[in-house]
């Protein structure tokens, strides 16, 4: 089936599962999961960084067949012959409903700003959701951020991006990516970091051993970013 026929969400979403730190909020942290993902499973480990801050773990608007979330429609065909082809960049994908996963985050965004305003947004994603935090970030309305953590991502959309690539200027983003990554290769990686470093951002590029996973590493590497920020 083309997912493009359809594009609207299906299934009313999950709510978004929020943390509390134990004292006050220094800084507000969203964290965007992958696909088949849901908040649930990145919800424990985020509790136990114990943060200075709010956490929000939103739901794809996409209902997938084995129950997890997507933040935009995936044609399960096509992707498993990519996965078949080896390594990918998407940087020349431009994927039908990213705009109703975008105006989610947005939404949350000004959820958090109205619960905690004030403070440093650091926008965190994995993979489908990394990308979806830089489609956000450079997509119009942009949505500004203090700090980003991606993990495992690609440039998408890129054609669509450039234009506003300046806006990350002097913005920190750690870039995490697994060397043995058979899903979005450690190229992808690469060409992503060299994009965002080309125009001032400040660029942490965290290379791990490993494949399209979220390791230790990224859970420590979170942990750092938001107390760098926190205010």
């Amino acid at each position: 089936m083309d997912p493009h026929a359809d594009a609207a969400p299906t299934g009313a979403s999950p709510p978004t599962v929020f943390i509390e730190p134990a004292g006050a909020s220094r800084a507000v942290v969203m964290l965007l999961h992958g696909l088949d993902m849901a908040p649930a499973q990145l919800a424990p480990i985020a509790a136990s960084l114990k943060l200075p801050a709010l956490v929000a773990l939103p739901s794809g608007p996409f209902l997938r067949p084995g129950g997890g979330r997507a933040w935009w429609p995936v044609d399960d065909a096509a992707r498993q012959a990519r996965l078949e082809a080896g390594p990918a960049d998407l940087h020349d994908s431009h994927p039908h409903g990213r705009e109703h996963a975008r105006d989610a985050v947005h939404a949350l965004a000004r959820t958090l700003r109205e619960r905690a305003p004030g403070l440093p947004l650091v926008l965190a994603g994995f993979s489908q959701g990394a990308m979806l935090a830089l489609d956000a970030v450079l997509q119009t309305p942009p949505l500004p951020v203090d700090a980003l953590a991606l993990w495992s991502a690609s440039r998408l959309a890129y054609a669509e991006w450039v234009p506003a690539l300046h806006r990350m200027r002097g913005v920190r983003i750690d870039l995490l990516h697994g060397q043995a990554d058979a899903n979005l290769g450690i190229a992808a990686g690469h060409s992503l970091r060299d994009a965002l470093a080309g125009v001032g951002a400040r660029v942490r590029w965290l290379p791990f051993a490993g494949g399209h996973e979220i390791p230790p590493q990224a859970w420590l590497a979170l942990r750092r970013l938001v107390r760098e920020v926190a205010t």
